[in-house]
């Protein structure tokens, strides 16, 4: 088993007054060769818009770009003509392919959105643009694994042209459980978004991110009662 860990103080920080953004990976401004991705993922944002504010019409191509709002609402337009809010419970997601224009605001007057915007490398080059979102709050679970997106048209949450898994993972404090790959050569990039968790030794805090590879499972174990995301992605670019 392979690992390497985030703390969260070490990621990279924008300020632009309407948008505060903690970079996970290489990101705009931010450049640390050391982070320049995790296998095919390519960009965690955590991201923090001020109310009224957003970010205007800009192009995307070849990238799947995945959105998990955590507080407050986030309006979505694009060049396919979707127009579309994002909540608090679900999970957006957007094949640029050959080409779109989006933009993203958050239209409250008085409530910040908090959002991850996760950039994932395509297996598929070229392909027709496509917009989905779904509700993941109606089937969430309780210490155990919540799938939200696979390589899988007809599987549980949003799909990618790209063979990975994600997951969120809602424990309550002590509870443990062991996480299988789905396919050789994918590693795991675990990361907090509330309370505290464990993988082997390592502990993990809020916002702290792990990565895991050349292994087939590992048990992650709550702290406290937290809230952790998991994001399966192939090695290999």
């Amino acid at each position: 088993m392979k690992t390497v860990y985030h703390k969260a103080d070490t990621r990279g920080f924008a300020d632009h007054g309407w948008l505060k953004s903690h970079h996970t990976f290489s990101f705009a401004n931010y450049y640390n060769p050391e982070r320049l991705n995790f296998g095919v993922l390519r960009v965690l944002n955590d991201d923090q818009v001020a109310y009224g504010m957003g970010f205007g019409t800009h192009p995307h191509r070849d990238m799947e770009i995945i959105s998990i709002p955590l507080e407050g609402d986030l309006e979505h337009k694009d060049s396919m003509g979707t127009t579309a809010v994002i909540r608090n419970g679900e999970i957006q997601v957007m094949s640029a392919g050959t080409g779109v224009m989006h933009s993203e605001y958050n239209k409250n007057k008085d409530e910040f959105v908090k959002f991850l915007q996760i950039w994932v490398i395509p297996n598929k080059t070229n392909v027709s643009p496509r917009y989905d979102q779904i509700s993941i709050k109606e089937n969430e679970k309780i210490n155990d694994f919540q799938q939200i997106l696979s390589p899988n048209p007809d599987d549980e949450g949003v799909w990618i042209h790209q063979n990975a898994w994600f997951n969120l993972a809602k424990f309550e404090k002590g509870n443990a459980k062991e996480y299988k790959i789905h396919q050789p050569g994918n590693g795991v990039y675990v990361f907090v978004l509330k309370g505290s968790a464990k993988i082997g030794d390592q502990i993990l805090g809020a916002r702290d991110g792990f990565g895991i590879w050349e292994t087939d499972k590992f048990t992650l174990e709550a702290l406290e009662d937290s809230e952790i995301l998991l994001m399966e992605v192939p090695m290999v670019l």
